[in-house]
């Protein structure tokens, strides 16, 4: 078995690549920056390759070299988990950057369709797990949020129709993970509320300790890819999976 995991060096991309790690899975980080103490503690599990997601060339240019064939070549089973993701930009549309819009579609949409395409493609393994790290805002829309809501909602509709195909070995959902106390909290809570309306509700979950830690997330979480039924929800929640 083999894992690959995007946005690794923080938040839960940072605590599911620590849990993987630490139950012996080889993992394969991809993220614009590289995360050094993994790599001391797991040299011989561990590789990570410093790629920006949201560079469609570059991720196009990367997949193209056949390293990705070469890390799963002779696997058993492959993992790949779609975490990477931006929130921003936040607010109406009169106050989006373009430019903006444009790169977090890339990483939150056209990256993991890619990547679950790549994947699928370079590997002759008899179980491809693909898991993407969706949201409840996939789900229920928010003021100031419409890219980040058509962007989640985006995979919910990926992972459907890739579960419909019914390609052998290939299992997929799309995971709301719950409100993690992540760099990303801090930044929704950082959104002045005329951008975001729905602000003073995240800044209750931090004040109130509701927050769930990234931590026992990912621990829950790699649980759940592991077990053997994952996928038969396409799209979860976390919080109500038994």
């Amino acid at each position: 078995m083999k894992a690959i995991l995007t946005g690794h060096t923080k938040g839960l991309g940072a605590a599911l690549a620590a849990n993987l790690l630490a139950r012996g899975v080889p993992l394969l980080g991809l993220a614009r920056t590289g995360a050094p103490a993994l790599r001391e503690a797991y040299p011989d599990l561990f590789e990570e390759v410093e790629l920006d997601l949201a560079d469609g060339a570059a991720l196009a240019a990367w997949l193209e070299g056949g390293a990705l064939e070469r890390y799963l070549d002779g696997t058993g089973a492959v993992l790949l988990l779609n975490n990477a993701g931006v929130v921003g930009p936040v607010g109406p549309l009169d106050v989006q950057d373009p430019q903006a819009v444009l790169r977090s579609v890339a990483l939150n949409v056209a990256a993991p369709m890619a990547l679950s395409a790549a994947v699928v493609r370079a590997s002759s393994a008899a179980q491809r797990r693909i898991l993407h790290i969706s949201s409840g805002a996939a789900r229920n829309a928010y003021p100031g949020w419409s890219v980040y809501c058509a962007t989640k909602a985006a995979l919910d509709q990926h992972a459907r129709a890739v579960a419909l195909d019914g390609e052998r070995g290939v299992r997929i959902c799309s995971l709301a993970p719950g409100v993690i106390d992540t760099g990303m909290q801090a930044e929704i809570r950082d959104t002045p509320e005329e951008r975001f309306p729905q602000r003073q509700r995240f800044v209750d979950l931090k004040e109130t300790g509701t927050l769930v830690d990234p931590e026992r997330c990912a621990e829950q979480l790699v649980d759940y890819m592991l077990g053997s039924g994952f996928g038969a929800e396409v799209i979860a929640d976390l919080r109500t999976l038994s």
